[in-house]
C-alpha cells in the first residue's frame, strides 16, 4: 500500500519503508512513529493520502 504527501508528492511505499530514516521494508504506514514525518518537505503523518 501506498500514502502520498499531499504537500509536495512523496509517496511512502510500505513494501520499500523509508531505509534513509530507519524505516525498514514492510513496515505499515500505522505503524510508523508518531514523529516521523516526510523526508522530502517534513510534512507531518496527517499529510499523507492513502492512495
Amino acid at each position: 500500500m501506498t500514502y502520498e504527501c499531499n504537500l509536495c508528492g512523496y509517496v511512502y511505499d510500505e513494501d520499500l519503508g523509508d531505509p534513509d530514516n530507519g524505516v525498514r521494508p514492510g513496515t505499515r504506514f500505522a505503524d510508523l512513529p508518531d514523529d516521523w514525518v516526510c523526508p522530502v518537505c517534513g510534512a507531518s503523518k496527517d499529510s499523507f493520502e492513502k492512495q
